[in-house]
């Protein structure tokens, strides 16, 4: 029988040695890096799930690339090693797919990078996915059967969620994770100039809810009552009717973390409808004090009405993660300053911050190429949302990079984490679904 391996390339990379060390040092980072290294890769997981039935899989999370996962995968002498990279790890996959290809193995890379960077990925794999896999996925692999991959694979139109496949959470092995991941749309209807997610992979569509009540399922198999992540761009930015998943939900007793914009909080019956389903924090993108990217549509709006929404949501028992971007143009030392004493007077139960990161694809890489502002000489694993990538246009980069250090060790020093857990567990109290792990889950997430 053929044989694929699935390899994601996980967890977060931080190339800055003196942010590298902060990270490990400062507590109010630690438990949302570990989050986002516990999360399953949904994306090859879905693919796995549309594998005819006389294929058969594996799954490797890689954390780094070394010789003894190229040994493991080799082990199983698959007909094809299919990999998944984010920017930040696309020299690391394209490392991997060379010992890989020198033992005599296939490779094809998908996502976001390969999609955006068709011609570079093309130089390292056999193959190259451009654009969501799903359409192209069954030729891939019986192309890779008879024995004449193709080096680019498109899809000629957007994949219809209705659909999507349940993932094969089974692959991810008996033991319960500490959290999965589920997908209620592809997308978002806006287009901020620093995302590309929202068009590189098509149009906004949602997920009918019959699709996600069948994955919830899938995962209760495996974990009941399960610690779940939404992996989507915009949660209900949409117009589908999530009423049957949410008390799906609710009737699980999973507790749920997922995106939305700030306009949640101005949908008084939303907010308790998620909370009641057990939702647990929303990160909701509040981007930054001194422009407006390009592209947020009715999500630009005055400090006042966002904050009263995000009080709101926290209200009906809901924490709200704000996340900031530093570095915009306009930016200057003087006014991350001014963003570390705004987030530290802030009601926000949760803080995260990254530094603009101009990915490929983006209208925000295409403006800063065209200016001639992409600095030379930091590849792509300078890409990782925390080291400096462009020339400022206020700064220079070793003051952009002291001042993100500076308001990192503001933001994140012991008493105000400590401040934003204590808020925490007040918002969870005030949710009966919540109350019984107000406690475990301020450790959590």
């Amino acid at each position: 029988m053929p044989h694929v391996v699935f390899v994601p390339l996980s967890g977060m990379r931080v190339r800055e040695e003196e942010l590298l060390a902060l990270g490990m040092a400062l507590p109010g980072l630690q438990p949302r890096a570990r989050a986002i290294g516990q999360l399953p890769a949904l994306g090859v997981l879905t693919l796995a799930g549309l594998n005819p039935a006389h294929w058969t899989c594996s799954y490797h999370e890689a954390a780094a690339v070394d010789a003894t996962l190229v040994e493991a995968i080799a082990a199983e002498r698959p007909d094809l090693v299919a990999v998944s990279a984010l920017t930040a790890s696309a020299e690391e996959a394209y490392r991997l797919s060379g010992m890989l290809r020198r033992v005599g193995l296939r490779t094809v890379l998908g996502g976001l990078h390969a999609t955006a960077c068709a011609d570079e990925a093309g130089q390292f794999f056999d193959a190259v996915v451009v654009g969501e896999g799903e359409p192209v996925w069954p030729a891939v692999l019986a192309d890779a059967e008879a024995g004449r991959l193709r080096p680019l694979y498109r899809a000629r139109e957007p994949f219809a969620l209705t659909n999507a496949p349940t993932p094969r959470f089974d692959l991810l092995g008996a033991k319960p994770r500490p959290r999965y991941t589920l997908q209620t749309q592809r997308g978002c209807p806006l287009a901020c100039e620093f995302c590309g997610a929202s068009r590189l992979l098509g149009s906004f569509r949602e997920k009918p809810a019959a699709n996600l009540i069948r994955e919830l399922h899938a995962i209760e198999t495996l974990s009941p009552a399960p610690l779940l992540e939404l992996a989507d761009d915009n949660t209900f930015a949409g117009h589908g009717d999530l009423t049957a998943f949410l008390q799906a939900l609710a009737s699980s007793g999973a507790r749920w973390f997922t995106e939305s914009d700030w306009r949640l909080g101005e949908r008084p019956e939303l907010c308790r409808a998620i909370a009641d389903a057990g939702c647990v924090q929303v990160l909701v993108g509040l981007e930054s004090l001194v422009r407006a990217p390009g592209g947020m549509g009715a999500k630009n709006a005055d400090w006042p009405r966002i904050l009263d929404a995000i009080a709101a949501i926290q209200s009906a028992g809901v924490a709200v993660i704000g996340c900031f971007i530093a570095g915009c143009d306009g930016e200057s030392q003087d006014s991350l300053d001014r963003l570390a004493e705004f987030i530290l007077a802030s009601p926000l139960a949760d803080v995260q911050i990254t530094l603009q990161t101009p990915f490929p694809g983006t209208p925000l890489y295409r403006r800063l190429r065209r200016d001639g502002r992409i600095l030379p000489g930091r590849d792509w694993s300078f890409y990782t949302l925390f080291d400096v990538t462009y020339q400022p246009d206020l700064m220079s980069v070793a003051e952009l990079e002291a001042g993100f250090r500076r308001l990192v060790r503001a933001v994140f020093a012991p008493e105000p984490t400590r401040r934003r857990q204590a808020l925490r567990r007040d918002i969870w109290h005030h949710n009966p679904r919540l109350r019984p792990w107000a406690s475990a889950l301020c450790s959590a997430t």
